[in-house]
């Protein structure tokens, strides 16, 4: 087993449980709209400025995920056909010289 896979799970776990607080806050915000008064606009302020951290939060990781994976991904596809990759880069290479001779 991995070092990483014994940690999945509780993090996946994590993740599911933020949302889920996020979910949350934002139906008590919306029930709480029409309520008036100093503090209670106090505490909507600060839960509307913790959501939103915590979206950023999470969307930031899903995207560094994301890019990390892909970059995993290209990374092993480069190695795997590393003649292919030479090949098109030659191409390319090639191309952007014709196009600049033209001119």
């Amino acid at each position: 087993m991995k070092n990483g896979s014994a940690l999945r799970s509780p993090m996946k776990d994590l993740h599911k449980d933020l949302r889920a607080v996020a979910r949350d806050t934002e139906d008590l915000l919306k029930v709480t709209a029409e309520m008036t008064g100093d503090r209670v606009q106090e505490v909507r302020s600060r839960a509307q400025e913790s959501l939103r951290n915590t979206y950023d939060h999470l969307y930031n990781r899903r995207m560094r995920r994301r890019v990390r994976r892909m970059a995993h991904d290209a990374d092993s596809y480069v190695r795997d056909h590393t003649w292919s990759v030479v090949g098109v880069a030659a191409g390319v290479a090639l191309l952007v010289g014709l196009l600049m001779r033209r001119d």
